[in-house]
């Protein structure tokens, strides 16, 4: 994922030098010539990411690499906001002025010195390129120039036709509709498709389909193509052709001879005129259709292709007619039947009482399965060769471990969890971190659309670089573009949809989650804690040997006494802090609870919420935060804000929903954060006099709007705004007031509430 984080980073750095220019003129030069390094680095880092979990020498050079990166973000942007604050602040005389420019000048040397030291370190690091004897790629996976890395996993997954699996459970519902749409005449679909996530069982429902008594007597030929990721369009075409004319050998040799042109157009001839069946195992990407189709008749023809792919846009596709046929995991029922049938089955020396306990620890442990066929093969598999109980209680003691890896959980293609990863390294660079991001939610957590949205923009994870040519789409329309797309790849599952089909809350399923964690922890993406009380010494331990901790997840136990761990070299580092509280917890020593987050110098994610069973302050020092993006202290109990507030001058997001009923005192300081786009105040607040809204270009979501301590008139020049609620005293009858005052955004606006406050 080096490639994806340097990507960020060069857009995130170009950004900010263009906008702070003035301000960093001081460095331009340095930091034009370290972004120049990246760029010479980002071809090779494509090779590099690819290869790095065959070699341990690559994914450290990866992790420098990434380090370097980050440390050069972060160094340019503390830099650049000082001056900036500098600047703002004014000086009031000659000497403090004089002070101030020889204190800007010292800053500029130490930044120019700190920039050209990054500089050095990825220059060593590019030299190394032909040691490590990694390639600049430039053609993308399907062309000619396949990653060697991946040779292994493209003969483990080639499937064949002639295959039939023995134990198979959970699918007849499944064969007898898609039988249905394959041999009925009338409004007949050209395409079939077959979708689902990794380890469903689509290549086994399709070789189910394949032999049916009903399809074989319907149609006239056959053909079983597996499509790999690097696949060849002109081996997938000839493949198709001799296997539905069933060639001879001179008609083979006739086939190698032909052009491309003529075999696209030879087998679309024999599908137009015969009753085909084409079955196409395992397409990724929309691409690869587009690339085959051309052989493929697109008029009325009696042949069908049926395909089965993990990618929703490649099942169905806006330009053309298919049925789909979405696989589901299977019940409780079925996956016991399905476990047993491997696992216990043909055991004819097993009494009931040893029978009783090995159920008893099987549906235990195929829970952990969340009714995937693969991963239920896989831990049956490992069962069958296990005799006693003991065990069976050892597996299930780590069994985690044994579903990812198989049997011995050290053969790694034995397991469920490379199958899994197949679908993550498929992922475009853009699409890794925000795939990785989704680590940081529990197990069996649902996440808010809402809430993931902007901590990936708070990340630098989206960018209107990625922006549509001539679109006006905000970078959060960017972000639910990004969540569907994973949904399109089923790596993300819809939990809860809007009335309008819109996504409101998703999940991830367990396996996909712990492959997620898997590469988080490859990649120095994530680190969890679940517990403060855990000892730190590992976690440095283990980000010395990968790289910085940049994002931390912490789920906090009834144990925990505190938020924050003692101040060790990581706080220095991580950018992002999500806090995760058992329900009803309460710390033992509430004095000083949030002090420690001072530590944290870059922190751009700031997620402290549910603290309502104590009374907690804001400690004046979270001012000092200057880089953060997201702060959300939603559903704790806070009565008031720091006026340090202020300084937080890059936040796009601020959630001050606290859940006390005592007024909250807002300082008005808010209408200098310039960069807001989500403001959600709380219900109940006063502030000494009018809170400023008007300097909110950017804003799209503004809760709680008081008539009282706003002004109503700010409201119609906020030319950004979606989402609006407003709370109106008892003393303000009139809704012609408001009316008039919001007239000029009310159009754009999409979702509007207001609330009378009858106190």
């Amino acid at each position: 994922m080096a490639e994806a984080v340097v990507s960020f980073v060069l857009e995130s750095v170009r950004d900010f030098t263009i906008q702070e220019a003035k301000f960093l003129s001081g460095v331009s030069q340095q930091a034009e010539v370290v972004q120049t390094e990246l760029q010479l680095m980002q071809g090779f880092l494509k090779d590099a990411d690819a290869r790095q979990g065959q070699d341990e020498t690559v994914r450290i050079w990866v992790a420098k690499i990434r380090d370097a990166a980050y440390d050069l973000e972060d160094v340019i942007q503390t830099y650049g906001l000082k001056v900036v604050s500098k600047k703002k602040r004014g000086v009031k005389n000659v000497l403090r002025r004089f002070a101030c420019i020889f204190n800007e000048g010292v800053d500029v040397h130490r930044i120019g010195k700190e920039i050209e030291n990054i500089t050095t370190r990825i220059s060593e690091l590019r030299s190394n390129l032909q040691k490590y004897n990694i390639k600049e790629l430039t053609t993308d996976r399907d062309g000619n120039d396949g990653e060697s890395s991946f040779q292994l996993q493209e003969r483990l997954r080639r499937t064949r036709s002639h295959v039939v699996e023995c134990d198979v459970v959970g699918l007849e519902s499944n064969v007898e509709e898609l039988v249905m749409h394959l041999v009925k005449d009338e409004n007949r679909h050209r395409v079939v498709s077959i979708w689902g996530m990794g380890g469903l069982g689509k290549t086994t429902l399709a070789r189910q389909l394949y032999h049916n008594k009903k399809v074989r007597q319907h149609f006239h030929s056959f053909a079983w193509v597996c499509v790999s990721q690097r696949f060849q369009v002109r081996n997938v075409w000839e493949g198709i052709l001799i296997e539905l004319i069933s060639a001879t050998k001179e008609q083979k040799q006739e086939i190698k001879d032909m052009t491309d042109d003529e075999i696209a157009k030879k087998l679309f001839l024999v599908l137009q005129e015969m009753r085909c069946l084409v079955i196409l195992d395992d397409i990724w990407r929309i691409e690869t259709w587009n690339l085959l189709k051309d052989a493929f008749p697109n008029v009325k023809t009696e042949s069908t292709i049926l395909l089965t792919t993990r990618n929703q846009a490649v099942a169905l596709p806006s330009n053309r007619s298919a049925f789909l046929h979405e696989l589901q995991a299977l019940n409780e029922k079925k996956s016991w039947e399905l476990f047993e049938k491997i696992a216990i089955s043909g055991r004819a020396d097993i009494d009931l009482g040893i029978f009783t306990k090995k159920r008893e620890l099987g549906m235990k442990m195929l829970r952990h399965c969340a009714g995937l066929p693969l991963a239920i093969i896989v831990l049956a598999g490992v069962l069958a060769r296990k005799n006693t109980v003991r065990e069976w209680e050892r597996v299930h003691e780590n069994v985690h471990e044994y579903i990812r890896r198989g049997i011995g959980h050290e053969e790694e293609y034995e397991g469920a969890s490379w199958v899994l990863a197949l679908s993550y390294d498929d992922l475009p660079y853009y699409l890794k971190p925000c795939f990785l991001y989704l680590g940081h939610y529990p197990e069996d957590s649902e996440f808010l659309v809402s809430e993931l949205t902007k901590l990936w923009v708070a990340e630098g994870l989206i960018s209107l670089r990625q922006q549509r040519h001539g679109s006006r789409e905000t970078m959060e329309d960017i972000a639910h573009d990004y969540l569907s797309e994973l949904v399109e790849r089923c790596l993300v599952q819809v939990r809860t949809s809007g009335s309008t089909g819109t996504i409101k809350g998703c999940r991830i399923h367990d396996l996909v989650r712990d492959m997620c964690l898997l590469k988080a922890k490859e990649e120095s993406f994530l680190q969890i804690n679940n517990s403060l009380q855990e000892n730190n010494s590992s976690v440095a331990a283990e980000a010395a040997q990968l790289g910085k901790i940049r994002r931390l997840a912490i789920y906090l136990d009834e144990k925990a006494d505190r938020l924050v761990s003692s101040r060790d070299e990581t706080n220095g580092h991580v950018r992002s802090l999500l806090y995760f509280f058992p329900q009803g917890w309460m710390p033992r020593n509430i004095e000083g609870l949030l002090s420690p987050l001072k530590d944290f110098k870059v922190l751009r994610v700031l997620k402290v919420e549910c603290l309502n069973q104590v009374e907690v302050e804001l400690p004046s020092e979270i001012g000092n935060m200057v880089h953060l993006r997201f702060l959300s202290v939603k559903w704790s109990d806070i009565k008031k804000f720091p006026p340090s507030l202020g300084n937080l001058v890059c936040l796009q997001t601020l959630d001050f929903r606290v859940s006390n009923y005592v007024a909250v005192v807002i300082p008005n300081v808010i209408m200098k954060m310039k960069q807001l786009r989500h403001l959600y105040l709380p219900r109940n607040y006063r502030a000494k006099g009018k809170l400023e809204l008007s300097t909110f270009g950017h804003l799209q979501t503004l809760y709680n709007l008081s008539s009282e301590y706003c002004d109503l008139k700010d409201v119609g020049r906020l030319t950004n705004l979606r989402k609006l609620v407003i709370i109106v005293s008892s003393t303000l009858q009139n809704m012609e007031e408001i009316l008039k005052s919001t007239g000029n955004t009310l159009n754009r606006i999409r979702s509007l509430l207001v609330f009378v406050d009858k106190q």
